[in-house]
């Protein structure tokens, strides 16, 4: 287990892959874009942390694992790397593949050696609400699974990498997903899905649906909806090497207001109301 977290963690990143023509038609599918609101300086580490998860994570995938949206030309001097799924990384070729995106488990030890081994300049990207927060996506909803997420911010107080709140419009708004009527046979199999992948998966599945081939339709397609991401301004984080719950809670609060106030600013323009709350649960 650990030469795996180690053999993953150094990675075999692939400009070639991460430009790929194909990441283009993807992202201007529907399209995605990213946004900067404050530079990030080499000399630093960051723990960018992405909100909302979605059904997917189109929007973290587009803007970290590729150059689609020009993560390089935005972020010069910035080595990204997008954290996933530990399991992927025991399947060949698929393993292969998705290490030379620059994507690495999201492991403690796998992070952590790409926050202190590897020099400056690195960002691993967290999708921190994780499969949980996937059966809160829809579309109209910021609803974060968040609470009892507070690891990101351990290992930043323990690696010293600073913490950027990040939040992608839209993500919600690419899939529908259905809750049947208690007392259902649909019901009944949803929740039994959901309760077999988490007992073998550890994954939270959802029952969700998108277009089809032609506009109007019922399908798997995701909706053409824009997707846009914030990334906000980096949280100066100290470096302790065991903190302790008080100091976690301290900056996991300070984290939350940074958060909240990214929202705040983009959420108009993006596609809420003024009066749209994050909650976080």
């Amino acid at each position: 287990m650990a030469s795996l977290c180690l053999d993953t963690a150094d990675g075999r990143r692939s400009a070639w892959v991460r430009n790929w023509t194909l990441w283009k038609y993807f992202q201007s599918y529907f399209p995605v874009k990213l946004v900067k609101t404050h530079d990030l300086s080499p000399k630093c580490n960051y723990i960018i942390v992405s909100h909302p998860h979605g059904v997917l994570s189109f929007g973290a995938f587009v803007n970290f694992a590729t150059e689609a949206t020009g993560f390089s030309r935005i972020f010069p001097s910035i080595t990204p790397f997008l954290a996933t799924l530990e399991g992927i990384f025991w399947i060949p070729i698929v393993r292969e593949y998705v290490m030379s995106m620059g994507i690495c488990p999201v492991s403690e030890m796998a992070l952590k050696h790409k926050l202190t081994q590897k020099g400056s300049g690195n960002a691993v990207i967290v999708v921190v609400g994780g499969a949980s927060e996937a059966l809160l996506c829809r579309p109209g909803v910021s609803t974060l699974y968040l609470k009892n997420h507070k690891g990101f911010v351990k290992l930043a107080l323990k690696t010293g990498a600073y913490l950027v709140p990040s939040y992608t419009f839209g993500e919600n708004e690419v899939f529908n997903q259905e809750t049947f009527r208690e007392g259902t046979w649909l019901r009944f199999f949803q929740k039994n899905f959901q309760k077999i992948g988490k007992a073998i998966l550890g994954l939270n599945f959802c029952t969700f649906h998108g277009r089809g081939l032609t506009r109007g339709s019922w399908g798997f397609l995701p909706f053409n909806h824009p997707i846009t991401t914030i990334v906000g301004e980096p949280l100066p984080i100290p470096k302790i090497n065991d903190p302790d719950k008080e100091t976690v809670t301290k900056y996991f609060e300070l984290y939350i207001s940074a958060l909240r106030k990214l929202f705040d600013q983009y959420k108009v323009e993006y596609g809420f109301s003024e009066t749209q709350e994050l909650t976080i649960i």
